[in-house]
């Protein structure tokens, strides 16, 4: 996708995160659009936060060899869309906890989750490729956080 559009990073959401889809058929054997959906884009969102973060550390050399991707497309913009799709994801995931009926525990960890996204926009370095390397494996807890949430949300209700 990198050689057709400056938005492999969506692209790269819209498959990863189609597992929430089919989780959820798979384990429910039905599709609850009002819970299912937002949390599909959740991660969608998600995947175009932390895929831009990496997109970072590649820039000069896809500049070389003539590909794209959102970390050249939004240029010193990144910070603004990425706390955009951060806003984004965070909200599609309140909704999705509110639409499933999750316990308040969820919400007490999605606020630490929040945290963790605004922690990573506000002190990434987009120029620093061991910076943006460091913040994309941080995702690791940002999910855990949110799988937190849900477990412990489930288990309070």
């Amino acid at each position: 996708m990198k050689r057709f559009t400056f938005w492999p990073q969506a692209y790269l959401g819209l498959t990863f995160n189609w597992g929430a889809l089919l989780g959820w058929a798979a384990v429910r054997g039905s599709l609850d659009p009002y819970i299912v959906l937002p949390l599909y884009f959740s991660g969608v969102f998600w995947t175009l936060v932390y895929d831009t973060i990496y997109a970072h550390q590649d820039k000069e050399d896809d500049v070389k060899v003539g590909v794209r991707s959102t970390a050249l497309r939004f240029g010193d913009l990144s910070k603004e869309w990425i706390s955009g799709f951060g806003i984004a994801c965070i909200s599609s995931l309140a909704l999705c906890g509110y639409n499933a009926d999750i316990g308040w525990p969820y919400y007490a960890f999605l606020t630490a989750a929040s945290g963790h996204i605004v922690w990573q926009i506000l002190t990434v370095d987009l120029s620093c490729r061991a910076d943006c390397n460091r913040k994309f494996v941080s995702n690791k807890w940002f999910g855990a956080l949110v799988f937190g949430g849900i477990l412990f949300g489930k288990l309070a209700t």
